[in-house]
């Protein structure tokens, strides 16, 4: 068989041709997850400075968080939570398309009915004034008395009875087809 040399890669430092791999990869990874901890403590004492109340604890324990779980603030309901990926810190709001956002700081998960989220990519700043605004109208939203859910109303104002339909049983001649 005729094989051929294989050169080895050249290192272009000496600190690499000390290192294994695999602690150059942790050590890329704990950088990356440096400012991603730095921007979630920073939005953390923001949250508290808006209201002093604040319970954050952390749920939803799992591998792919590291076991470490989600970062959750509440105040008479979840007010929000903290996220971290590899590219974006994520704050999200689990009334906030029910509360006002004047300064727009929401700006993920906008087409949902309940949700909304702030996204912060590495570098970014939060207007902190606005921030806590928006943490002091949630924890207001979450202290309103809960509506009770009525049936429907008819035009006349009363309300809809609901009516029984009997159960219908399958004929022998359609078993097994709907």
């Amino acid at each position: 068989m005729n094989r051929k040399k294989m050169k080895s890669p050249k290192l272009n430092s000496v600190k690499q041709a000390t290192e294994k791999p695999a602690s150059r990869v942790n050590d890329r990874n704990r950088a990356l997850e440096e400012w991603r901890e730095e921007t979630l403590d920073r939005m953390c004492a923001l949250i508290l400075e808006a209201d002093p109340e604040m319970i954050e604890e952390r749920k939803w324990k799992k591998p792919s968080n590291m076991m470490a779980g989600v970062p959750v603030w509440s105040h008479n309901g979840i007010v929000c939570t903290g996220e971290t990926y590899k590219h974006v810190v994520k704050l999200t709001f689990a009334q906030g398309a029910r509360i006002p956002d004047p300064s727009g700081l929401f700006n993920s998960s906008l087409e949902g009915n309940m949700r909304r989220a702030i996204d912060i990519h590495e570098g970014e700043k939060v207007n902190a004034r606005a921030f806590k605004a928006l943490v002091k109208a949630a924890v207001a939203h979450n202290s309103q008395p809960a509506k009770k859910a009525d049936a429907k109303a008819t035009p006349g104002g009363t309300k809809a009875k609901a009516v029984k339909t009997p159960f219908r049983r399958q004929s022998a001649n359609r078993k097994g087809r709907w």
